[in-house]
């Protein structure tokens, strides 16, 4: 609940009860004096006279004070930290098993899809689990298609590389880093803040660029991925 708004409903109920207190004191105050009784009338044997002294006036009963009230204090809000954009960060070189491959823009998740899989039945073969996230390294690209390396981290060596595979580091070095929630379908509009980011900063890249794949990206719906791009500088 808003604090403001908080603050007034606790207002808004001690109001009606000052009122009430304070009217019945000012109405017990300026209640006048009871008048004096008619005499009776008279007779042969004068009565007495009356008491000259007045009454005295009822004394308004004082009104206890209102009881103080301390709003609520309301549960703090979750505040989302704003995903980076254009982070200056350095990447450490990460033991992987790579698979190379080739894709078009028309097909482009499937193929990278594939490649995880097929990594990751390799893995599962022999026992070995993954020890960072999966990326994707574009090594070139051109208006249909692009060439890229499939790279998972593992803390031992992999046996029996099939076809298109090796054994290697990821890059390392001094990169940008970028965040993309969403489908694959939808980087077109982050690259393009990116390299509007570029131009603005004067900045140059390499002729590549890596996606590393927050959300495992065999089994999040793909409108739910969160992709961290990383765009190393010269």
């Amino acid at each position: 609940m808003n604090c403001r708004r908080s603050f007034r409903l606790v207002m808004l109920g001690l109001i009606p009860i000052a009122a009430i207190a304070l009217g019945l004191g000012s109405a017990l105050a300026q209640s006048p004096a009871p008048s004096p009784a008619a005499p009776p009338a008279v007779s042969a044997t004068p009565a007495p006279a009356p008491s000259t002294s007045p009454v005295p006036a009822a004394s308004p009963s004082a009104a206890p004070p209102a009881a103080a009230e301390t709003p609520a204090t309301p549960p703090a809000a979750s505040v989302q930290t704003a995903d980076p954009f254009g982070e200056e960060i350095t990447l450490a070189p990460k033991a992987v098993v790579i698979l190379k491959g080739t894709g078009n823009w028309d097909s482009a998740f499937d193929a990278l899809i594939d490649s995880f899989k097929t990594l990751t039945a390799l893995l599962d073969k022999q026992g070995i689990k993954r020890s960072g996230n999966p990326m994707i390294v574009y090594t070139s690209t051109d208006d249909t298609g692009f060439t890229y390396l499939a790279e998972i981290p593992v803390d031992q060596d992999v046996k029996d590389l099939g076809k298109n595979m090796s054994m290697g580091k990821s890059p390392d070095g001094k990169a940008l880093k970028f965040v993309h929630r969403g489908s694959y379908d939808n980087m077109d509009n982050t690259y393009e803040a990116i390299t509007n980011h570029l131009d603005d900063k004067k900045l140059e890249a390499k002729d590549t660029f890596i996606e590393e794949y927050i959300t495992d990206p065999l089994k999040t719906a793909e409108d739910k991925l969160i992709i961290n791009v990383y765009v190393p500088l010269k």
